[in-house]
């Protein structure tokens, strides 16, 4: 996930790796955004680690309320930013995650503050999946360009840059429903 942050690092935005329209709105939201998803996926993946949670419960919670903060502030300044998203069908896609992904991580957070860690559990693990939509959306993509390929009969109708923007307008939409797949079956699993 670092390579994919490092343009936005420098605090350019000629170095973006998306349109910014506003560099006073929009770019400093982008930029949060980033660095507060980094954070809830860095302190996510800290609470799936069986130790913590078992021998240092203060540490897991600790580490529960810096992941929870982080997404719903990354998840609020995603809805700052997906007015800009000029495609509809990504706008739509990053809105429909970003409204999955403050969900699932307030019905964890409820569910721990009630005492029932079980659904905590379940939900933390839906809301982590949905942390994790970015970086699947970035690996489909060379299997969604293979696909494209191959339903094309290994032709671009559209041409190189065509094919591009076709792939990523249906990255995100991929990534979100492969999440939610992988996630269930590993709940349901894990239940059986």
């Amino acid at each position: 996930m670092l390579p994919f942050m490092v343009p936005y690092l420098t605090l350019d935005p000629d170095n973006s790796r998306v349109s910014i329209v506003s560099v006073h709105v929009q770019y400093p939201a982008l930029v949060l955004h980033i660095f507060f998803a980094f954070i809830a996926m860095v302190a996510g993946f800290v609470q799936f680690i069986g130790r913590i949670r078992e021998r240092r419960p203060r540490i897991h919670r600790i580490m529960g309320l810096v992941y929870v903060g982080s997404v719903f502030l990354s998840g609020l300044l995603a809805l700052v930013i997906v007015p800009y998203i000029a495609v509809f069908t990504k706008s739509v896609s990053f809105l429909v995650l970003t409204a999955l992904w403050l969900f699932t991580t307030w019905k964890g957070y409820w569910a721990a503050v009630r005492g029932k860690i079980a659904r905590h559990r379940i939900w933390m693990i839906r809301s982590f999946g949905m942390t994790l939509v970015a970086v699947c959306a970035r690996l489909l993509v060379p299997v969604l360009l293979l696909a494209y390929c191959l339903l094309n009969g290994f032709e671009l109708p559209a041409g190189r840059e065509g094919m591009i923007e076709d792939v990523l307008r249906v990255n995100v939409w991929t990534a979100i429903i492969l999440d939610i797949v992988i996630v269930e079956w590993i709940i349901l699993s894990r239940n059986t």
